[in-house]
């Protein structure tokens, strides 16, 4: 199954038919090399606040309002891209409204056969605990990918082990991670943390990035990070764990992740930290002793 990952160049759309267009655009190209789940960005329905006035796009607040009116939209573009593509697509996120004045960070997926699933982010950032307004989800998914199971762990939440790990134990051998990051900082810790849970768990994973400098919008501003395919660092793949990455201008990163030849290597795997994470779990090494040195 080849996975295709963006490093999504963000815009300010003139209106969702463009958006629609370029989307349409991009997904395209991804199945024309093959891809039959292609992941976009966190926060990428944030780029459709472009549309409005300045009034709007340049305050979170009055973004995150606004934009509502468009989920409808946004379902329906991405439930037909899926269709006339035949891809998989996980749709980065939409901030979408749970109460008054309350949002959850939403990933969608959206299926060739018209499924739809999805996954709320867990954990909050700094960032989006101080604007008030953005909670975490309380629920965590897999869903079955052409017998495949998957699941979504959005931008932070990849930097938690237990999540993942509950994900994996049901089944799941691909992790999507949608992210967007604006340092260095916060690149490195998202593509650490996929990496640790490429290992830890001895399955694939695969991050998508936002691109480029958006002054317009107070939550897109900068956007920092390559997208990658990631698999364990073990016989039968990159010593450094990396199936494929963006490079400067590129778009899209594909790989083939190979499930069969996955399930296999662990017989012969130099170390096997999928089997061996009960083994954290024995009463000694449930608490530190403190001593002294004698």
């Amino acid at each position: 199954m080849k996975v295709a990952v963006a490093k999504y160049p963000i815009q300010q759309p003139r209106d969702f038919a463009a958006f629609s267009e370029r989307v349409s655009r991009l997904l395209g190209e991804a199945r024309a090399g093959g891809a039959r789940v292609a992941v976009l960005p966190e926060y990428l329905s944030l780029e459709l606040a472009g549309v409005f006035e300045q009034a709007v796009y340049s305050d979170l607040p009055a973004s995150l309002a606004a934009t509502q009116a468009l989920r409808g939209d946004w379902c329906a573009l991405f439930q037909r891209l899926a269709r006339e593509h035949q891809v998989h697509v996980i749709a980065g996120s939409f901030l979408l409204a749970v109460a008054s004045e309350r949002y959850r960070n939403r990933s969608d997926w959206f299926s060739p056969d018209g499924g739809h699933g999805w996954q709320d982010k867990l954990q909050m950032t700094g960032f989006e605990m101080a604007t008030g307004m953005i909670e975490g989800g309380d629920a965590l998914k897999v869903f079955a990918v052409d017998e495949v199971r998957s699941g979504i762990s959005v931008c932070y939440d990849s930097e938690f082990p237990l999540p993942v790990r509950a994900q994996y134990e049901a089944g799941a051998r691909l992790l999507v991670v949608p992210s967007c990051t604006d340092t260095e900082a916060g690149a490195t810790r998202v593509r650490v943390g996929c990496l640790a849970r490429a290992l830890e768990n001895r399955f694939f994973v695969a991050q998508a990035v936002t691109a480029g400098v958006a002054a317009w919008s107070p939550a897109l501003d900068i956007n920092t990070g390559e997208a990658a395919i990631f698999a364990p660092m073990d016989r039968g793949f990159p010593a450094d764990g990396v199936l494929v990455q963006t490079r400067g201008d590129q778009v899209w990163a594909m790989a083939d992740v190979d499930l069969s030849a996955l399930e296999a290597s662990r017989s012969t795997a130099q170390v096997a930290n999928d089997r061996d994470w009960v083994g954290q779990g024995m009463p000694s090494l449930q608490r530190a002793s403190v001593e002294k040195l004698g």
